[in-house]
């Protein structure tokens, strides 16, 4: 089946090429074929700012009314990267996935990051090619469903809660680093920071790593989402 015909089984009418096509080129595949000029990175580039505004757009009409800081954790969940690829597996779009052989072989078809890019693309080029209806058709099955009860959507841990704030803007990862031991050696305290790109976003002490790791997520995540 092609994507143009998947779609039309969704009810979205639209042309095949162009940039539908584009949404499901891997830069392995533009690598490995000269005759391919265009991966779907720019298309990514579009397609998270789509989905960006429509969650937003979702979680401020919730009733009653969120506060920000909860829109931006439930949002950040949402908009994961591993969210992104369950939304991508849940539609079966990994099949129309072009990529190289070596990335193919190497499990790329099944790998998060391409998967969740993949589906970013896919929602720029629907927006760009055919509608912010169809944009909305699509999300509407994978996302909306979980919006009928926000309370349902699982409350993680500080760490997580964190690194799902910072990875849906930038997809970096967060590191957690002990500066100092605080107390006698047989029951320490210990003080850990939390960097991104070497920037410090938030500290906390506890008599474990663990326990200063997640006191320093919190410190951050509140900061972030306040």
């Amino acid at each position: 089946m092609s994507i143009v015909a998947y779609l039309k089984k969704m009810g979205i009418e639209c042309q095949n090429g162009g940039y539908i096509e584009q949404a499901f080129i891997h830069t392995s595949f533009v690598n490995e074929n000269k005759n391919t000029k265009n991966d779907n990175e720019r298309l990514e580039f579009m397609g998270d700012a789509v989905l960006q505004q429509w969650v937003s757009h979702q979680l401020f009409l919730i009733k009653p009314s969120l506060a920000e800081g909860q829109m931006t954790t439930l949002r950040a969940h949402l908009v994961n990267e591993p969210s992104l690829a369950n939304y991508a597996r849940q539609l079966d779009l990994a099949r129309f996935l072009k990529l190289g052989v070596g990335e193919e072989k190497t499990g790329g078809r099944d790998r998060d990051s391409n998967l969740a890019n993949m589906f970013e693309a896919f929602l720029g080029a629907l927006f760009l090619q055919c509608s912010a209806d169809a944009v909305d058709i699509v999300l509407q099955k994978v996302i909306a469903p979980q919006l009928v009860n926000v309370d349902s959507i699982k409350n993680t841990d500080y760490k997580t809660r964190l690194q799902e704030v910072v990875q849906s803007d930038s997809r970096k990862t967060v590191v957690y680093e002990v500066v100092r031991m605080i107390g006698p050696s047989n029951k320490p305290e210990f003080e850990v920071v939390v960097k991104l790109d070497e920037i410090v976003l938030g500290r906390g002490r506890g008599l474990s790593k663990k326990k200063a790791e997640q006191q320093a997520a919190r410190n951050a995540f509140d900061k972030m989402v306040r």
